[in-house]
C-alpha cells in the first residue's frame, strides 16, 4: 500500500519575490530552475513523485518509509538549496486523504485510481450553476455556447480520471440542469405540449408532461421531457461530454 508523504510548499524560496513583483505566471519556470536539483536526487534515489512549482507529492511503500523519505527530503533542501519547507501544509498520509492540482485516489476495495477531488468537483459544479441559471432568458443554443467553452477546457483534465461514472454522473446533471432551464422558460402549458410533441414525444405522454404539477428541477427528470431532450440533442447542439473523453 503506498502513501502519499510530502507536499512541500516552500517559503523563503530565492523565487518568492521575484513570483510577488513579476506575477505567478513565472512561478513555475522559475521553480523548475531552482528545485531542477531535487528532482535529479529525487530520481537518483529511485522515489515515485510529482511536482508542479514550488509544490510536490512524493510516494513510499509504508508510513515508516514516507515519514523517513520527508524528513531526508527536508534536510537536502535545507542544506544545498538553503530552502525551509512549510511543514504546516506537508503532512505522512494515505494517497485517497490528499489532494494535488484537483486530483485524488479512491479508497477501498478499487484504491489508487485516479479520481477529482471533492473541492475541484464542487468549483466545477458552482461554474456550472452560473452558466446555466434559470433566471438567464435566452435560447438554450445561446445557453451552451459558453458552456461547451468551459466543458472544452475541462476536458483535459477528466482524461486523467479513471473514475468513469463520476463523469457520467456529471454530464447527465449538466442536461438536467439545461432541461430545467427549458421548462422555468416554457410557462404556457398549451405552448409546452406543442413544443413536446414537435421533439418526438407522443400526444398522451407530452399533454402529462405538459400540465404536470412538478417544478422545473423534477419534471426535468420525467420521460416526456427527456425523450424532447434527449443525450442527441444535446450533442447536436454542440454540448461537450466529459465521459467521451478518452482514458489516458
Amino acid at each position: 500500500m503506498s502513501f502519499g508523504y510530502l507536499r512541500l510548499p516552500l517559503v523563503q524560496a530565492p523565487t518568492a519575490v521575484f513570483c510577488q513583483i513579476v506575477g505567478g505566471v513565472l512561478s513555475p519556470f522559475l521553480s523548475k530552475v531552482v528545485l531542477d536539483e531535487l528532482d535529479k536526487e529525487l530520481e537518483r534515489r529511485g522515489h515515485h513523485f510529482v511536482r508542479y512549482a514550488e509544490d510536490a507529492n512524493l510516494y513510499g511503500k509504508s508510513e515508516r518509509a514516507g515519514s523517513r523519505g520527508m524528513e531526508r527530503v527536508i534536510l537536502c533542501l535545507a542544506q544545498r538549496l538553503k530552502l525551509r519547507v512549510n511543514r504546516a501544509q506537508s503532512a505522512v498520509d494515505r494517497p485517497q486523504n490528499r489532494t494535488f492540482l484537483g486530483f485524488t485516489f479512491t479508497g477501498g476495495k478499487n484504491s489508487n485510481r485516479r479520481k477529482v477531488a471533492p473541492k475541484a468537483l464542487a468549483r466545477c459544479k458552482a461554474r456550472v450553476r452560473t452558466l446555466t441559471r434559470r433566471t438567464w432568458g435566452v435560447s438554450l443554443q445561446v445557453r451552451i455556447q459558453p458552456l461547451g467553452i468551459y466543458l472544452e477546457g475541462g476536458k483535459g483534465y477528466s482524461g486523467y480520471w479513471e473514475t468513469p461514472a463520476v463523469l457520467r454522473d456529471l454530464d447527465s446533471w449538466i442536461r438536467r440542469r439545461l432541461r430545467c432551464g427549458q421548462g422555468k422558460q416554457g410557462k404556457v402549458c398549451k405552448r409546452r405540449k406543442t413544443e413536446l410533441i414537435r421533439r418526438g414525444v407522443n400526444e398522451a405522454l407530452a399533454t402529462t408532461t405538459a400540465w404536470s404539477a412538478k417544478g422545473p428541477w423534477r419534471a426535468g427528470h420525467t420521460a416526456g421531457v427527456q425523450i424532447a431532450l434527449n443525450t442527441a440533442f444535446f450533442d447536436a447542439l454542440g454540448l461537450s461530454r466529459l465521459e467521451s473523453r478518452q482514458r489516458i
